[in-house]
């Protein structure tokens, strides 16, 4: 990945996204955006360059710019400034919003705070502008079989079968959870929530990375943090069934949603099967982009993870 720096600068400064000095640095990259931190005399941000959709979209960066101001009264999250789909051509679109402090989280220690982040989000207004799944299982299910269809390589053909059967298995139950989940409101869902997404300083905590949000149940959310293929990706945790449990009865009493633990226990364990099919899939789909050698944002540890988890994928489907 080749330093952009002196582009951001030029971009910037034409832009008037921003007065005066500032100093530029390389913070972090994901799997499809790259961020820098902007440093002036007057606060910091991060500037977010993106470099491809998983959402099917022709304007990602807008339609993140637009999330972002959905979930700003939550408090959790980092405010949005400015957006450009062209960015002087950077990538695919950048935009500059508000640079949150803090570490990864431990599961061991802020499981309270990250029950506190869900609730405040779920309970946002909805916007117009948002994606809605209506049926996220059977949304999800046709999402992960285009990700194992994406490339029918030599690579891991046990696997992909395995996922396959998985994904005819989840279509077969669509209806039902549909069915299940029909009295339930919708919510802003961020659809990501891996450790790393969440910043933790002091008693402030934050959710960011927003590139992927809908509106739909709230059990997308609540499934992914938990299930195993998120937990183990940056760290060696893993939730017990009672850890499951008291994790969603910390998040009910933080909210004011009207339903019982039992219930959410139950509706997002059947959530987990369908988030375990994404995220395999996800894994099936990146092992190949990986090996191609063309992706322009790569990372060493993930695509050891995802090899790992490769490995592993008749287990965590168990």
């Amino acid at each position: 990945m080749r330093d952009k720096t002196s582009e951001i600068h030029q971009f910037l400064r034409k832009s008037a996204w921003l007065s005066g000095e500032f100093d530029c640095t390389f913070l972090a990259a994901g799997e499809y955006n790259e961020n820098y931190l902007i440093t002036s005399q007057a606060d910091r941000f991060v500037f977010r360059i993106n470099h491809d959709t998983q959402l099917g979209l022709s304007n990602q960066i807008e339609y993140e710019y637009q999330v972002l101001e959905a979930v700003s009264g939550s408090g959790v999250t980092p405010k949005p400034f400015y957006y450009d789909l062209h960015a002087g051509g950077l990538g695919k679109g950048a935009l500059l919003m508000e640079f949150l402090p803090g570490k990864p989280l431990d599961y061991d220690h802020d499981l309270e705070k990250a029950a506190e982040i869900f609730a405040r989000i779920h309970r946002q207004p909805l916007d117009q502008r948002l994606i809605v799944q209506e049926d996220p299982a059977c949304d999800i299910a046709t999402e992960s079989k285009g990700l194992i269809e994406r490339y029918p390589g030599p690579h891991y053909p046990e696997v992909r079968a395995c996922l396959l059967d998985y994904h005819g298995k989840i279509i077969d139950s669509s209806e039902k959870m549909a069915k299940l989940y029909n009295n339930e409101h919708y919510c802003i869902v961020n659809t990501e929530v891996n450790s790393g997404n969440f910043l933790i300083a002091g008693n402030r905590a934050s959710l960011v990375d927003w590139e992927k949000a809908v509106v739909s149940y709230r059990y997308q959310d609540l499934a992914h943090f938990l299930i195993p293929t998120t937990t183990l990706w940056k760290t060696s945790f893993r939730f017990s069934e009672e850890e499951k449990y008291a994790f969603l009865g910390q998040y009910l009493a933080a909210g004011d949603t009207g339903l019982a633990v039992d219930e959410v226990y139950e509706k997002t364990r059947l959530m987990e099967r369908v988030i375990l099919l994404r995220a395999l899939s996800w894994c099936y789909m990146a092992y190949h982009e990986y090996t191609a050698a063309d992706r322009e944002l790569t990372h060493d540890d993930t695509f050891t993870t995802i090899t790992s988890y490769l490995d592993e994928a008749e287990c965590f489907l168990e």
